[in-house]
């Protein structure tokens, strides 16, 4: 079931797509599915990036079949495909699981020395507001490098995200002037989203990008928007009261996002 540390602590509220309203509320949260539906293989959602761009103007995600990593910025969507290369993407397109929000940052920090991915980390979490459960941020940067991937698309019958995953493609993007966008969520929140923190990259000039496995900055502005309300839009078929994840669904799950 929906664990009640995260109900307590953050606002959720599923909602049908009938029920839905777009309005411009800073630091609440939008998603399209949840992480534990597309981890099972519903790979295919029926909400469109122009119905997306209602809900917020930063974010991530993909599109249907896998096809790609999504990466929202400044209200505009781009699509990472298998070996990196961005295009942006239609508003027909779909998506079966994307989080957005209307960015408002409220804490802000700087890069000023070359960083592991580690102490790029904990220095976000040190700088989180106490009380913190949820937040979207966004980093933009000089990169040493950034270790990214992305997965080809999938096609029917679905395999399990688990299994797609040993297929994915890793590759390394050096010396790159971008952003990185994304978030970080609590552990008793997965099956719903990703827990810890779940980031895609883009470079400056939009030809590059990815799912973040590892990232070195060298210099970077940091900004970061806690979040108090989640909301989740519900396809057909999906629902909240789900039990928790399975160990093998949990490692299947630390696979797709931390492996490379």
């Amino acid at each position: 079931m929906l664990d009640e540390r995260f109900v307590t602590a953050l606002h959720v509220e599923a909602l049908r797509r009938e029920e839905l309203h777009a309005e411009r509320e800073p630091h609440v949260l939008f998603q399209a599915s949840t992480i534990g539906a597309l981890l099972h293989g519903a790979y295919d959602g029926d909400a469109t990036f122009a119905q997306l761009a209602e809900h917020g103007d930063l974010g991530l995600g993909t599109l249907n079949g896998l096809d790609g990593e999504m990466i929202a910025l400044d209200g505009r969507f781009y699509r990472a495909d298998v070996d990196g290369g961005i295009g942006e993407i239609q508003p027909s397109a779909r998506t079966p699981f994307a989080v957005l929000v209307w960015f408002a940052p409220q804490v802000e920090l700087s890069v000023d020395e070359p960083m592991a991915h580690d102490e790029l980390v904990a220095m976000l979490d040190s700088a989180l507001p106490d009380g913190t459960v949820a937040c979207a941020l966004r980093i933009d940067g000089d990169f040493e490098l950034i270790r990214a991937r992305s997965v080809p698309r999938q096609h029917p019958p679905y395999l399990p995200l688990g299994e797609v995953i040993s297929d994915q493609h890793v590759f390394d993007l050096p010396d790159m002037d971008g952003t990185i966008v994304g978030f970080r969520f609590p552990d008793y929140s997965e099956g719903i989203e990703v827990s810890g923190y779940h980031l895609h990259f883009i470079s400056a000039d939009r030809t590059r990008g990815g799912h973040v496995l590892a990232c070195r900055p060298r210099r970077a502005r940091v900004r970061i928007d806690p979040s108090t309300d989640l909301h989740v839009e519900l396809p057909p078929g999906v629902d909240l009261a789900a039990p928790a994840l399975s160990r093998e669904a949990h490692e299947a799950l630390d696979r797709v996002e931390h492996s490379g």
